[in-house]
């Protein structure tokens, strides 16, 4: 990694992990689970802000730049109920798969955003795979 920017975008290095660096870039987050949905909330703006930055000057999407994965599934993860403990573990993985199934199969205005070029198609199309996570989880919520 050459420069803070690729930094930011590679989360530290976490997009240099194989297989699968979108997984790793995702799973990487879920600890900021135990802190809240606040918590969570303000990483995802935070690493949503990160993210445009790092990638103003992109017109693609390698497969190292996991930033938008992290942001992404940190919004997800600002949907779960405030637990404690073992509690929001099942929740926690819930949301893991939920955002992974999103980003992965892009479904409607998921895959749209992602053909979109820039910073903002790298990180839009992960953005809204979590809030379509979040939105299901709160469905789920309200169902159990």
């Amino acid at each position: 990694m050459r420069s803070i920017e690729d930094r930011i975008a590679a989360l530290g290095g976490v997009g240099h992990l194989r297989p699968a660096p979108g997984s790793w870039g995702s799973a990487v987050v879920l600890p900021i689970a135990w802190a809240g949905p606040g918590a969570c909330l303000g990483l995802a703006v935070v690493l949503l802000i990160a993210g445009l930055w790092a990638l103003r000057d992109r017109r693609d999407d390698p497969g190292w730049v996991v930033v938008d994965e992290g942001a992404g599934q940190a919004l997800a993860l600002a949907a779960l109920p405030a637990l404690g403990g073992l509690a929001l573990l099942p929740w926690t993985l819930g949301a893991f798969a939920l955002f992974r199934a999103f980003d992965i199969l892009k479904p409607g205005p998921i895959g749209w955003v992602d053909r979109q070029t820039g910073a903002w198609g790298v990180m839009g199309d992960d953005i809204l795979a979590g809030v379509f996570a979040g939105a299901a989880i709160i469905l789920a919520r309200g169902v159990l």
